[in-house]
């Protein structure tokens, strides 16, 4: 009888055992892996875009994967919050100017282990993502450079051509400046630049290209200084600084709106001979927005040299990513040839990777193929954000007539120094 009792209770226990083992596996097995991916808006409805592309993922690997899009305003701060609260993402969007906080603070994961040498070989600016001692990022935005735009119409009436340097453009700007109304006041312009952005993204179309133009750079060489404050810098800001307060030939609310806001309310209404923005919004708001508008497109001015912004943004892994290979594998995804060829299908850009075909803007193929170098990305210096931001005020404040360009890049140019040498 007690071998009976003894053998009935093994059973239960064994069941009970089994059972347990077996709930815990299948638990464990429904709880899916969660990717949480942070972005910025490369386009309109960016995520209406991703999510078919990020559904394939999550169904080939059993993963969930949550897409926030951040505005521009407010990014480097959000990714700061974030991985100092321990709730930043897996996978990220980064520029140029965030990286070397976020590599010294040990927060973006060296792909260096993962990349093969096929994967070298794929993605056109792969170059791009080598910095500070390891590669930190693939190209997921490239080669949408700053332009200026012009008004075909107005530079025909003012009996000029397409303006090469730095001369004929302000000799083209004064003459645009009319009052056409004959009511006293100018009513178009001759360049519709806006200098109120909150925020220093401005910085890429009105002041990077123009400074490499006349000759000056941001950094010196070892990255433990700035130079914008030389004499190519002085040179750049007071050309700018002329067009306003010398020659007065951007609108009176040129300090009240963005260089985005001055394509739509300015240029785009042919109100404008010239203005500057990404290369990419040819398609995305003239086009679309004034059908009728006769615009041509200037990749450069020409001073000392020739040059303009085109940034080159990556997806990078974080180093807090809870299953590394898992969202490593998400970001080869999203770059697949398959995937941006789909994304560029609603946002027209050039392909980030051999193999993807052309999308972009067919006005600007050529441009994009042949003047690489022409147009170039900033390089990673330290306190890229906090010098970046403290040199747009410091402009913001020359534009606004309150202190001379000098002035204002020496004080920009003191207060990086002093971080620098931290």
């Amino acid at each position: 009888m007690k071998k009976i009792l003894a053998l009935i209770l093994s059973v239960i226990l064994l069941t009970a055992v089994t059972s347990t083992e077996a709930m815990a596996f299948w638990g464990k097995k429904e709880k899916k892996e969660k990717i949480v991916v942070w972005l910025p808006p490369i386009g309109e409805n960016d995520k209406v875009v991703w999510e078919p592309i990020i559904k394939e993922y999550e169904e080939a690997n059993n993963v969930d994967v949550e897409l926030e899009i951040i505005p521009w305003e407010n990014y480097s701060e959000k990714y700061a919050a974030g991985i100092a609260s321990g709730q930043g993402p897996d996978v990220g969007y980064m520029y140029a100017e965030m990286f070397p906080q976020f590599i010294e603070m040990g927060a973006v994961e060296d792909l260096t282990p993962y990349l093969t040498k096929e994967d070298y070989e794929k993605y056109i600016y792969i170059k791009h993502g080598k910095m500070m001692g390891g590669m930190y990022g693939l190209g997921i935005e490239a080669a949408n450079p700053a332009v200026i735009y012009y008004n075909k119409d107005i530079l025909a009436s003012i009996g000029e051509d397409v303006p090469v340097t730095w001369e004929d453009f302000i000799r083209c700007a004064v003459k645009a400046t009319q009052d056409t109304n004959k009511d006293g006041k100018a009513d178009q312009w001759g360049f519709s630049q806006g200098w109120g952005a909150p925020y220093f993204g401005d910085l890429n179309w009105n002041w990077y290209g123009f400074l490499w133009q006349a000759g000056g750079d941001i950094f010196n060489d070892d990255l433990k200084s700035v130079k914008f404050n030389n004499e190519a810098g002085v040179k750049t800001a007071e050309f700018l600084k002329d067009l306003k307060f010398k020659y007065d030939v951007l609108p009176p609310y040129y300090m009240a709106q963005t260089n985005k806001e001055m394509l739509q309310t300015t240029f785009g209404p042919g109100k404008s001979l010239f203005s500057i923005y990404l290369s990419s919004a040819a398609g995305e708001i003239l086009d679309k927005s004034f059908p009728d508008l006769n615009y041509g497109i200037i990749l450069s001015l020409e001073d000392e040299d020739k040059g303009t912004f085109a940034s080159v943004d990556q997806l990078v892994l974080m180093s807090g990513a809870k299953d590394k290979e898992l969202a490593f594998g998400l970001i080869e995804h999203m770059l697949s040839t398959q995937s941006m060829t789909k994304f560029h299908k609603h946002h027209p850009r050039a392909p980030i990777a051999k193999g993807e075909p052309y999308q972009g803007d067919p006005r600007l193929q050529k441009m994009i193929e042949t003047q690489e170098g022409v147009y170039r990305p900033l390089v990673v210096g330290p306190h890229g954000v906090e010098i970046y931001e403290y040199l747009w005020k410091q402009l913001q404040m020359m534009m606004a007539g309150e202190q001379s360009a000098k002035e204002s890049l020496d004080e920009a140019a003191e207060y990086s120094n002093r971080l620098l040498a931290k």
